[in-house]
């Protein structure tokens, strides 16, 4: 018997675009509104959609934003990944663009986002447990993508540990954009430790 793949109908195609605004308007809301003045309602009426069109995707506000930080973080993710082939060859100019784009991951809407849902899982105990869950993954996968990029050999001595650095550096980079423009200082940083970690990754042989 021949199978065929199955056929999307246009209710479909209808719920996934719902999904997809509703995900766009959570990450939005959140970085502009912050946590508080997130509901379910604003987020559904920037979508465009009803509220009970929102819950019956989302049926908890918990499930909404945490989907949505995890939906657009790994589209990120993958757009970064579309354009690995445009970074400069192996050397230092790769390393240092390297962290130039793993800095700019968390200096964007999203990271703010994110940032408002660290906050207020600080206190909400029906939020810590997913964004525990959420912030594991999210990790793993931003190491792994860092180790691709930069051709990293995790068996040498401290490599694992300057990926990882290259990521908190990044988070907390991101922490000081967030008030004012940090883009002067950034740079001079980025620099100064892709410097750092290329020596980290291959070390001149005497």
């Amino acid at each position: 018997m021949t199978s065929h793949p199955a056929v999307r109908t246009p209710q479909q195609d209808r719920s996934r675009a719902t999904r997809a605004r509703l995900l766009a308007a959570a990450v939005d809301c959140l970085a502009e509104l912050g946590w508080q003045g997130s509901t379910v309602s604003v987020v559904a009426e920037r979508a465009g959609v009803s509220r009970g069109a929102a819950q019956h995707h989302f049926p908890t506000r918990e499930d909404l934003f945490t989907a949505a930080v995890e939906h657009v973080t790994a589209e990120r993710l993958a757009a970064v990944r579309t354009h690995a082939d445009e970074l400069p060859a192996a050397g230092p100019d790769r390393t240092r663009a390297v962290v130039d784009m793993i800095v700019r991951l968390y200096t964007g809407p999203l990271f703010r986002a994110a940032l408002h849902l660290w906050t207020a899982a600080a206190t909400e105990e029906a939020l810590r447990e997913r964004i525990i869950a959420l912030e594991g993954h999210v990790g793993r996968e931003a190491h792994r993508a860092a180790v691709e990029f930069l051709d990293a050999d995790e068996s040498r001595p401290g490599v694992r540990e300057s990926v990882q650095a290259t990521l908190d550096l990044a988070r907390g980079l991101g922490l000081a954009n967030l008030l004012t423009d940090d883009s002067v200082r950034r740079s001079g940083v980025i620099r100064q430790w892709a410097g750092v970690l290329e020596s980290t990754l291959r070390p001149v042989r005497p």
